[in-house]
């Protein structure tokens, strides 16, 4: 039982990092259909942010407030290129075949991975990051750390946040307004082009938030970092149903529990395979996600 609720702890704080990486990919989708595969590597970039702000700070003893400095900045400096990408990179593609865009996608995680080896002052070698001390609080049958901790709570405010930011002010309306009908939302006098920019910002934000969590937890930094995280956490937005917020929260949930539990029980080497299993079986019985809705395509 122990060890269960031990588990439990982990995979709730792996897949909070999880879910808000997936909350990027499913937001976007749900407005632009664009599966934006240079999601993760904006989480990288974030993770990177973080590093540098910390060691300027000193790796000895990150603080409280060196790791807040470090995730803010982590979120400005993502929110930045995010607006970048989002303009050079997609905008022009958006009357454009899916196709198209997909691919574009897949060149700008490249482009942002190999630019990122390139820089002198980063390179293709992985570097530790600074991590505040590890300090265990003992709660009965399970112990969790403090940067356990601090992934879970702040995962939590912010997906609240974006909770509360989409379904009660002016701008979340107008996601929604964009994301049910581009063209009638135009019509209805909505800024198409300034809400889907608003959307890849707030997606990046959470991603870099997310890169700096990741990296505290898992506490080494490298230009290709944000591949597999990214990968999960698509899956995390598909498990849920893409384009449903909560399905993007549920999803990075479930498929964080579910890779500690398999690490714990079964065997680390099987981890992924049963993580992606899972995707399959439940795409098979409800192909929409978990909280997904069957929407008509008109042909």
């Amino acid at each position: 039982m122990a060890t269960f609720l031990q588990q439990l702890v982990n995979g709730l704080s792996l897949g909070s990092i999880y879910a808000l990486i997936a909350l990027g990919y499913t937001m976007v989708y749900g407005i632009v259909k664009l599966i934006n595969f240079a999601h993760g590597d904006v989480m990288m970039i974030g993770a990177y942010t973080g590093y540098f702000i910390l060691c300027s700070f000193g790796k000895s003893n990150v603080s409280w407030f060196g790791l807040s400095v470090a995730i803010l900045g982590a979120m400005i400096v993502c929110s930045l290129l995010s607006l970048l990408i989002e303009r050079c990179a997609y905008r022009p593609l958006r009357n454009a075949p899916r196709l198209n865009s997909l691919i574009t996608a897949i060149a700008v995680e490249l482009i942002l991975q190999n630019v990122m080896r390139v820089l002198p002052f980063v390179g293709p070698d992985p570097k530790a990051f600074p991590t505040m001390e590890t300090k265990m609080f003992n709660m009965g049958l399970l112990s969790i750390s403090n940067i356990q901790i601090v992934v879970i709570l702040l995962s939590v405010i912010l997906m609240l946040l974006l909770t509360l930011l989409i379904n009660y002010t002016k701008t979340g309306k107008a996601m929604r307004a964009v994301s049910f009908d581009m063209g009638a939302a135009s019509l209805m006098g909505i800024n198409v082009n300034r809400t889907i920019a608003i959307t890849f910002v707030i997606g990046s934000v959470l991603a870099g938030a997310g890169g700096v969590l990741y990296a505290s937890a898992y506490p080494q930094v490298s230009p290709v970092m944000g591949y597999i995280p990214g990968l999960k956490a698509f899956v995390a937005a598909v498990l849920g149903g893409i384009g449903s917020v909560p399905g993007a929260m549920l999803g990075g949930v479930v498929l964080g529990i579910a890779e500690t539990m398999t690490k714990a029980y079964i065997s680390s080497m099987y981890a992924d395979a049963i993580s992606y299993s899972i995707l399959i079986v439940i795409l098979l019985v409800k192909p929409t996600g978990l909280l997904g809705k069957n929407t008509r395509v008109k042909v």
